[in-house]
């Protein structure tokens, strides 16, 4: 489930970035919320109202998380590309695997994967510093992430706590959408793109992530999560035709 959710995640975003010259990274990230809440809320039916205080709180909290973690990383693959966006976004998975094991084994796993990555992806340098920036914010909401999201697993029973997640979220976002679309007319290529984007990037992910975060630790979670920069990197390369080596980091080729 993590192997899917990851490349599922990956090639969603190298959908979605195909529609960035129409609609741009808002845009992109406004309709994945939105189809991610439409499918959610039909097929789980939440009950809002049944709901602690503290079952509502990390759920809120996945909302905020949800919508830094994407746009923030989508601004980062418009300024830096897909592949060195992800490789920096992983230091927030990287870094919940270190902090919440103790063990030197599991720390020397998560660190022996932090240099694979590397040696694998290749980023190069950027001199983009608000694409750098953009993706160390994505990466603190995914570390984020996989903590609430545990959280959520373990209090909610099934897809509950998501799917109140998504629709706050999609409901947050649909004022956006509505106005961001009237500045920026959208075409039915972009739209299709988008709509691709959010059912691979977030219905897919977040449905996977919340079940194999019930039977596996944070820390583990975290460090299998070294696999989604490789799958950026072929992603980028495949769909988008980014350059695994440049001087100026990950460039369109």
């Amino acid at each position: 489930m993590m192997l899917g959710s990851s490349a599922s995640n990956q090639v969603g975003a190298a959908l979605g970035a195909m529609a960035f010259p129409t609609i741009g990274p808002v845009g992109v990230v406004a309709v994945r919320q939105c189809v991610t809440a439409a499918v959610l809320l039909p097929a789980v039916r939440p009950d809002f109202r049944g709901l602690s205080r503290g079952q509502w709180l990390p759920a809120l909290g996945l909302t905020v998380v949800f919508s830094v973690m994407n746009l923030g990383l989508y601004l980062a693959i418009e300024r830096i590309g897909l592949g060195l966006a992800v490789t920096l976004e992983f230091l927030g998975p990287l870094t919940v695997a270190i902090v919440a094991s103790g063990r030197v084994l599991d720390i020397g796993c998560a660190i022996v994967a932090a240099a694979g990555v590397v040696v694998l992806t290749d980023p190069g340098p950027t001199t983009d510093v608000l694409g750098v920036a953009f993706a160390l914010a994505a990466a603190a909401s995914w570390a984020a992430y996989i903590l609430l999201n545990r959280s959520v697993g373990q209090q909610i029973p099934g897809l509950q706590g998501t799917a109140v997640a998504s629709a706050v979220t999609g409901g947050l976002w649909l004022p956006v959408a509505a106005i961001w679309f009237v500045i920026h007319p959208p075409t039915t290529a972009a739209m299709v793109l988008a709509i691709a984007c959010g059912l691979l990037s977030s219905l897919v992910p977040y449905i996977s992530d919340v079940v194999a975060l019930r039977r596996v630790p944070a820390a583990m979670f975290g460090t299998f999560s070294s696999i989604s920069p490789v799958w950026a990197a072929l992603a980028g390369w495949l769909m988008l035709g980014q350059s695994l080596a440049s001087t100026n980091g990950w460039v369109s080729a």
